[in-house]
């Protein structure tokens, strides 16, 4: 195990199975690391200050589930991080130190919420007319 560093721990919600097919990438101040899928990553840095991004490549957009952070690393120091893809694929993603929540619900609750609205206005007005 590394002395210094930054982990990376990534998430995607159970009920979005289809993302285990599509695997992170991690950027540290630019450059792409070497890919590990989804679960825990671990990149050996030189102290520093580090601009940390994380997205999932996908279909359309070719980028989802952005999200960016700037960390620290102390020399002998291994920054913990946590990435969460969000519910709503077109939301951005969640990154900095854990616990990190999923992004996106608030999306994900207002369209279930409109189509019960939908589906309970239709079936009055088809039980009624």
């Amino acid at each position: 195990m590394p002395a210094q560093g930054i982990a990376i721990s990534t998430a995607y919600f159970p009920l979005s199975w289809g993302f285990v097919f599509f695997k992170p990438k991690v950027l540290l101040n630019g450059y792409e690391m070497p890919v590990v899928g989804w679960g825990r990553g671990v990149y050996p840095t030189w102290p520093g200050r580090y601009h940390v991004q994380v997205f999932v490549p996908y279909l359309i957009p070719s980028r989802v589930g952005v999200a960016d952070h700037t960390v620290l690393v102390n020399p002998g120091q291994l920054v913990e991080l946590e990435y969460k893809m969000p519910l709503w694929t077109f939301s951005r993603g969640a990154l900095g130190p854990p616990p990190q929540r999923y992004s996106g619900v608030a999306v994900i609750v207002g369209a279930a919420l409109a189509a019960l609205v939908i589906t309970s206005a239709l079936t009055i007005v088809l039980l009624y007319a």
